[in-house]
């Protein structure tokens, strides 16, 4: 249940952002027709929706080459993750996403589609220079390369919330404004002249980051709640914070202004809900003992729980994960039966390299 949480809101999310990315798809290939695409997606995880961005760019192309009568281009796509990331896992799928090409396209689009993995973090440099015609990342740049410094009086958090001191808001900020220039200027050496690139991360609607509920809260109350059963201590909770940080549109933009080798093709705010699950009606139990709630607060919790799991054993230890989540889950119910947990923010921005 926690991976079919995870992906169901992983494809909500996707299902929002994929006319953008065909768009920039199209645009870039229509200009350059290129004969051999080279393309890069950070952050691909290991997991089913892995290949949806690579599908897409090949159904785009092949549909614009059979229209026009072009001839179809070869493509070399890097899946890049951090070495940690499954990629035995991700191997392992590529015949049968191969088989699928060649189904559904024929043998010469099976033929002419080659595909590498890259590890490494995208904080770094990972392609040759100018190498590169189209850049995804979904979901990834959100997280931070280390927490910021400052956080000390963020006690009983584990993020930001609207109670937090000024220097936390400011910390934070810092920390993602420093980190995407980084990742913009890396990208800028790495993309041909006129490549796209299209990015997608949890963001906040207001430009003021203290007039916005995150979500998170529910955790660090969760977290609290344990501390009142003596299951972990205080210091330990005012100790935990996430590398994490959810910018706003105006941000983004003036980053990338600032950075000075993107163009903005098109930027986006949109919004999804926290358990797509769920949202559809075909979901609901027709037993009068079923409560709504408690499930999609079972299925949120699943969702957080499949992010951060890690993070949380690594600083609690694992004694507590199965409690912990069972408090989430309990708060998140409370919360979406008083609304103010139902929909998450994004951002989807397409850039042109200058």
């Amino acid at each position: 249940m926690m991976l079919t949480s995870c992906l169901c809101f992983q494809k909500a999310v996707i299902s929002k952002v994929t006319p953008i990315i065909e768009e920039s798809i199209r645009d870039m290939f229509k200009e350059m027709g290129p004969a051999c695409i080279k393309v890069a997606d950070l952050g691909c995880s290991s997991g089913p929706n892995t290949f949806h961005t690579i599908s897409q760019l090949i159904d785009t192309i092949h549909g614009i080459c059979k229209r026009e009568e072009l001839k179809f281009p070869e493509f070399e796509v890097l899946l890049n993750d951090l070495p940690d990331n499954d990629f035995n896992s991700v191997f392992k799928s590529v015949p049968d996403f191969i088989e699928r090409l060649k189904k559904e396209k024929g043998d010469k689009v099976q033929e002419r589609c080659f595909i590498g993995g890259v590890a490494g973090s995208f904080y770094d440099r990972l392609f040759p220079t100018t190498s590169l015609h189209f850049v995804n990342s979904s979901y990834a740049l959100h997280w931070l390369t280390k927490l910021p410094v400052g956080l000390e009086n963020n006690k009983g958090n584990v993020y930001m919330v609207r109670s937090s001191p000024p220097n936390v808001f400011h910390a934070y900020a810092h920390q993602f404004h420093k980190d995407f220039t980084n990742f913009l200027s890396l990208r800028s050496k790495e993309i041909i002249p006129q490549g796209r690139m299209v990015l997608t991360f949890m963001a906040r609607k207001n430009a003021d980051p203290s007039n916005e509920d995150y979500g998170w809260e529910l955790v660090a109350k969760s977290l609290v709640d344990l501390v009142a059963q003596g299951v972990v201590e205080e210091t330990e909770v005012d100790s935990f914070n996430l590398p994490f940080y959810t910018p706003c549109k105006e941000e983004v933009a003036e980053i990338v202004k600032r950075q000075g080798s993107f163009e903005i093709n098109n930027l986006q705010v949109f919004e999804v809900d926290a358990d797509p699950i769920n949202k559809d009606e075909r979901f609901r139990n027709k037993d009068s003992s079923f409560n709504i709630y408690t499930q999609m607060g079972k299925n949120i919790a699943n969702t957080i729980r499949a992010v951060i799991e890690p993070m949380i054993c690594s600083h609690f230890g694992d004694a507590i994960i199965e409690k912990l989540f069972k408090r989430v889950a309990a708060n998140v119910e409370d919360a979406l039966i008083n609304s103010t947990l139902n929909r998450r923010v994004n951002i989807v921005v397409s850039l042109i390299k200058k």
